[in-house]
């Protein structure tokens, strides 16, 4: 054969713009990160611009351009003004990063229809029309990457925590349905599911030592993860790397969902 094949997996994101949600802390700020490092101009999707400078600073160490907006994925002209605003800046969004993610704890007969609805508001609703407002731009270019951040609640059974499994779950199939629905426009949508990580939000609760034990014996690794062995994962479902990936989840759980 006088076809050369490529053997060396292509993991860079150059010439790419990334947006990401809920990219002020925790997995998301660790996303925007990795995405910079691998290449890539930054959108920042956050509530709060203002204190976004030590971030933006971060990045643009990796020489890279990066653009703040404010969002809130329930508010649908926060949505539209942001995927505007970064076509406006850097004519096209390339990859979508599906952070935000909310879960009251409550065990199932105690939940109120508040929590309820801010599950579903931002879970669901939110994560559905910010993903339809950057694929219209992605299907007009025939190019698309998104990954959406679920749980490993998607796949395992969580106490106290039903309404935010079943919106995990939901996401999980809503990633098939529309990696289906886009494959024709050249659009792969995948889900990257974690399990318990180290973040500013999770440490109150993984201090407690007893929580923690409890938490790591459901771990065959045996140990809590770290945002870094999260984010391998989005670069890598980002890069040209998995170009024939979609449609699938990608469970970064220590081992939780197959003990």
């Amino acid at each position: 054969m006088n076809a050369q094949i490529e053997i060396v997996p292509n993991f860079s994101l150059a010439g790419k713009v990334a947006l990401v949600t809920g990219a002020g802390r925790g997995i998301g700020r660790a996303c925007a990160l990795a995405c910079a490092a691998a290449g890539a101009d930054i959108v920042l999707g956050l509530r709060d611009i203002g204190a976004s400078a030590n971030l933006i600073a971060e990045i643009q160490t990796f020489g890279r351009q990066v653009l703040p907006v404010k969002l809130d994925i329930s508010r649908r002209d926060e949505v539209d003004a942001s995927v505007a605003a970064a076509i406006a800046s850097f004519g096209r969004i390339d990859i979508l990063v599906n952070n935000v993610g909310v879960g009251p704890r409550n065990i199932a007969e105690n939940v109120n229809e508040k929590d309820f609805d801010l599950v579903l508001e931002v879970n669901l609703k939110g994560t559905f029309f910010m993903t339809q407002a950057v694929a219209r731009t992605m299907i007009e270019r025939k190019f698309g990457r998104i990954i959406n951040i679920s749980s490993q609640a998607g796949t395992v059974t969580l106490h106290g925590e039903s309404v935010y499994c079943m919106s995990k779950a939901a996401i999980n199939h809503l990633t098939r349905c529309l990696a289906l629905e886009w494959a024709p426009h050249g659009i792969t949508v995948n889900t990257v599911s974690p399990t318990f990580v180290w973040t500013d939000s999770t440490k109150p609760a993984l201090a407690d030592s007893d929580f923690h034990r409890r938490t790591v014996a459901h771990i065959p690794l045996g140990r809590i993860g770290q945002t870094d062995e999260v984010v391998g994962a989005v670069v890598f479902l980002a890069s040209p790397a998995a170009s024939l990936i979609t449609g699938t989840n990608l469970l970064v759980d220590g081992g939780w969902s197959v003990a």
